[in-house]
């Protein structure tokens, strides 16, 4: 393999083995959330007196570390299939690995709130899903995407993290990505809250209306 497609594999091969966490942040998460409604405990955990933020973010703890393997096991088949790691800065690429499943999993936080008022949920999460494996930068070079779509990347969770662990994989030190993995990482807290925001309003309209089981 010549220079260029060797270059060219490690592209594709990083990128969609981050993108992986999409699955379980968005799908896993999400669903977690939603299926407090459908399956009749939602009234049973808004009556009770347990703190609504631990509830709430504990939704998404094992998404996180279900997301987490899932990317490592992308990188192992990566690696069989010609992803070189001989140069690879590991524990950078594994602080890369948490955060960017930290940060979607902010997100699907964020979507699970909304889909507690949605009807089809399968359709947000699908459109999300595939919005992310577009933006990001999982399978196209962000500096040559037109500009709106490089503007609405910098939103995004998932964008930050692949560009990191391209450069790790490359050898980077961890300081040359740090900038980009705390934006990152408050880019995932920023949903986490605005979906949390929302998640108390459901409560509030649901209490006030008397439709915990209808919304």
């Amino acid at each position: 393999m010549s220079a260029t497609g060797h270059d060219t594999a490690q592209f594709y091969i990083v990128g969609n083995a981050l993108q992986i966490v999409a699955v379980s942040a968005i799908y896993g998460v999400t669903m977690t959330v939603s299926r407090e409604r459908n399956m009749g405990t939602l009234i049973y955990l808004i009556g009770s007196p347990a703190n609504r933020l631990a509830i709430f973010m504990g939704r998404a703890f094992f998404n996180i570390l279900d997301g987490m393997l899932g990317v490592v096991i992308g990188f192992i088949v990566g690696g069989l299939i010609g992803l070189d790691l001989t140069s690879a800065n590991l524990p950078g690429l594994a602080i890369t690995i948490l955060i960017s499943s930290i940060s979607t999993c902010g997100l699907g936080l964020m979507l699970g709130s909304i889909s507690l008022t949605a009807l089809n949920v399968m359709f947000v999460n699908n459109t999300i899903f595939f919005l992310l494996l577009v933006f990001s930068g999982a399978n196209l070079q962000l500096d040559k995407m037109p500009a709106w779509m490089q503007v609405v990347s910098k939103w995004l969770p998932l964008t930050r993290s692949i560009q990191s662990a391209r450069m790790l994989v490359n050898g980077a030190p961890l300081a040359e990505v740090s900038l980009l993995l705390a934006s990152e990482f408050a880019i995932g807290l920023a949903y986490a809250l605005v979906g949390f925001i929302f998640f108390r309003w459901f409560e509030f309209q649901a209490r006030k209306r008397g439709t915990l089981e209808a919304f």
